[in-house]
């Protein structure tokens, strides 16, 4: 209990999530009479990052920041806008669209929100969409980042919960298809019932086939990663070198990118690579401290007082994921409760790759849940619109993805047949 006070008290006084790990696990070392521990603290930091699938998480950061930095967003909401945007309703239909196969290649929901909000909210209000709605659409389609493969939350849970990364990347297609379906009729639900939606824009209808082919381009990296992870010719790290260099040469074939601009770009993707690293390698530390004086068999143990039911447990990680959400990042949560939580997972059967899509979707929800929600302060600051309305038009949205959630609680194969198919090949 002391060491979730000095944790939480910490947080909440501003020190930084990596500091507050260390101070939390030097704390439960003193309150525990552990002092032995201290000289082997450095050895455990180093250890933790000795992983070879550590690689893949500059990989994927890099692919994510050079098409970023290559007008990527732009040319896919073009083909969005070809593809559906002639529609009533396309722009928003767009969006989500766009959103998809931008959560293919960036990966990270917080990106993934800050780019498609700067562009496709003062587009949609520019058309006669509802600005909250137009915020809300962009907001909730951000989710799909951390979902849809390549996923750096994926390649995160691997880590912490020693699982194979390949199968968690396959195991998040079947439900990011269910959560854009699920966006979609929520969207189609808006215009049926609500106060209508605008048509679709006649420029759309003219596009031409150079639009349609210049914007799909991009779409050969996450094809390449997962055909290339599906076949078994690449692992996810490789995959990640693979997809960096097609993303480089696209940059240059755009000419959206420069010689000069690496070392900014190299510069960005090194500062988030040691924050993601130095959170995994302080939190095995406390993981490492709490598994010594066995506080994991204690969660085992409380945890089937509460339930034997797979089913219930997951509702239970579900709801703590949620609340934890709404005031850590999604990384933190993962990093800090997973390794935590899978003796129970193992104690109960559940499958590793459908708990790790459970955590996943379940953390990135908090992104947009008050009070903190980093996504919705994103949306609030492009669509200059209070939390209160962006947020009650997000609402039936995110109920749209706690029912997805739900329904993947309940039903583990939609989560696992794919990648079952895949080691069977």
């Amino acid at each position: 209990m002391i060491t979730l006070l000095v944790f939480f008290g910490l947080l909440f006084a501003g020190l930084p999530i990596i500091g507050s790990i260390l101070a939390a696990a030097i704390v439960f070392m003193v309150t525990s009479d552990l002092a032995v521990l201290y000289d082997s603290i450095p050895i455990q930091l180093y250890g933790a990052l000795e992983i070879n699938s550590l690689l893949a998480i500059p990989l994927f950061l890099l692919v994510g920041e050079i098409m970023n930095k290559a007008g990527l967003t732009q040319r896919l909401i073009a083909v969005a806008e070809v593809l559906v945007g002639g529609i009533k309703g396309g722009l928003a239909y767009a969006n989500l669209f766009t959103n998809a196969m931008a959560a293919s290649i960036l990966g990270s929901a917080v990106a993934q929100i800050g780019v498609m909000s700067k562009v496709m909210i003062p587009a949609m209000e520019r058309m006669g969409y509802p600005r909250a709605f137009s915020g809300a659409v962009t907001v909730s389609a951000g989710l799909l980042g951390p979902i849809i493969p390549p996923s750096m939350l994926m390649i995160i849970y691997g880590v912490v919960a020693v699982q194979p990364i390949a199968p968690l990347f396959i195991a998040g297609i079947v439900p990011g298809i269910l959560v854009v379906s699920a966006l979609a009729l929520v969207i189609f639900l808006f215009g049926v019932f609500g106060p209508g939606l605008p048509a679709g824009s006649r420029s759309a209808r003219k596009a031409s086939l150079k639009i349609l082919l210049e914007g799909l381009v991009p779409a050969l990296i996450p094809t390449v990663v997962i055909a290339g992870i599906m076949a078994g010719v690449m692992t996810p790290t490789e995959s990640g070198a693979v997809a960096s260099i097609i993303s480089l040469v696209l940059g240059f074939v755009y000419r959206e990118i420069k010689p000069r601009d690496l070392g900014r770009i190299l510069l960005e993707v090194g500062i988030n690579t040691a924050t993601i690293t130095g959170l995994i390698a302080a939190a095995s530390v406390l993981s490492w401290v709490l598994a010594f004086q066995g506080v994991p068999d204690l969660v085992v143990e409380y945890m089937r007082g509460l339930t034997d039911s797979p089913f219930v447990f997951l509702i239970l990680v579900i709801a703590m994921m949620l609340i934890l959400g709404m005031f850590l990042e999604s990384i933190s949560v993962l990093i800090v409760v997973v390794p935590l939580l899978m003796p129970v997972v193992t104690s109960l059967g559940i499958d590793p790759i459908h708990f790790g899509v459970i955590c996943t979707m379940a953390t990135v929800i908090g992104l947009v849940t008050p009070p903190v929600g980093p996504g919705l302060y994103i949306a609030m600051v492009q669509a200059d619109i209070r939390m209160g309305p962006l947020f009650y038009a997000t609402a039936p949205f995110l109920a749209a993805v706690l029912l997805v959630l739900l329904v993947l609680a309940a039903v583990p194969a939609l989560s696992t047949w794919l990648p079952a198919l895949m080691s069977a090949h």
